[in-house]
């Protein structure tokens, strides 16, 4: 079967599909197949086999084509296959709740070097990733993945994409919502502050600053109360994005100040155990450290230095990013470089 043919049949199988004579279409595209010489055809044939399996509930024969068709991908050696077919293969393993894969497999697509179909497919890839991290109830990672997932649907005008962030994250704030009652019941201290932290990152990705700002400030109470330092950073950090929403950035400076001084505490435990020959306790503080930095982006988008290593003036721009000041006076361009190197990644929103 040529390439016409092989065309000709998958507009066959579509027009079948859309008139609800699923099992004719499946009929169609698996002959197109099994007979098709053109590797392109095979692609998109494939596709349509893991779309409509996925849609009938039948996930493990939508993994099983959403292989063949990494497979194909990697033949015609093409950026823009081999995303959107890594893709395929994160959401079946996500459907079959096999959710530490579907997370390595999204971390491919974005890492993949920079294609056409990544300005396309980026939010399905940060939305399919949270509801992988939410199956795994890793909660906070859960919602930084649907806020990118929002804002490349918002950017992008992509309606249909906006409604399954949504419904993931009605999903997501139920589920804290009964783990809150949990941590209640036990007395939980650290789970409460942990739920307290996700109600109010769900609150300021809606925009509701004024019921994310209080959720914060009782996560930060428990959070020093027991001691969670990272916890204490991720709470500034949420609060330092309420005030560039704002546009209050003097008060986003002071509180990525007080993250700051989190990591000191790191760096000099570090530098007291290295005097002292505990090597062991060293390598946890560096761990801690770079953990934290890693986890909230505290790092600089030019030199790529951990903020706070060293003594320095810092400059937030308008999009939230921070820079040594020394490094911006150096850099004569205009905007933000790193929002123009991550626009020309796969998944950036």
């Amino acid at each position: 079967m040529g390439q016409d043919q092989t065309k000709q049949q998958i507009e066959k199988g579509l027009r079948l599909y859309q008139s609800n004579r699923t099992e004719k279409a499946l009929q169609v595209w698996t002959k197109v197949l099994e007979k098709s010489a053109d590797p392109a055809g095979r692609f998109r044939v494939l596709g349509c086999l893991v779309t409509a399996h996925s849609e009938m509930g039948r996930y493990r024969e939508m993994l099983k084509f959403a292989v063949v068709q990494v497979d194909t991908a990697r033949e015609l050696e093409d950026a823009d296959f081999l995303l959107e077919s890594y893709l395929n293969l994160a959401r079946s393993n996500e459907k079959l709740c096999e959710f530490p894969k579907a997370v390595s497999y999204c971390k491919t697509c974005l890492g993949l070097p920079g294609t056409r179909a990544g300005a396309r497919l980026g939010g399905q890839v940060s939305l399919s990733m949270g509801n992988a991290f939410l199956g795994l109830s890793l909660f906070q990672k859960a919602l930084e993945s649907f806020e990118k997932a929002l804002r490349y649907a918002h950017n992008n005008d992509d309606t249909m994409l906006e409604c399954r962030v949504c419904c993931s994250l009605g999903s997501f704030y139920a589920q804290v919502k009964e783990s809150m009652k949990i941590a209640l019941q036990h007395g939980d201290r650290p789970l409460q502050a942990l739920c307290l932290l996700c109600f109010a990152d769900i609150h300021r990705s809606r925009g509701d600053l004024e019921t994310a700002v209080p959720r914060y400030d009782s996560a930060m109470s428990i959070m020093t109360e027991i001691g969670n330092r990272l916890g204490q950073v991720q709470v500034l950090l949420g609060v330092t994005k309420c005030w560039v929403a704002r546009k209050a950035l003097d008060k986003a400076l002071d509180a990525i100040e007080r993250a700051l001084s989190q990591l000191r505490l790191h760096r000099l435990a570090e530098d007291i155990c290295r005097s002292k020959g505990l090597q062991r306790e060293v390598r946890a503080h560096v761990v801690r450290f770079h953990a934290c930095v890693e986890e909230t982006e505290l790092y600089c988008g030019l030199c790529g230095e951990a903020i706070g290593e060293q003594n320095g003036r810092l400059q937030a721009l308008p999009c939230a990013h921070l820079f040594h000041l020394r490094c911006l006076q150096r850099n004569v361009a205009r905007g933000c470089p790193n929002c123009r190197r991550a626009s020309m990644k796969p998944g950036f929103v």
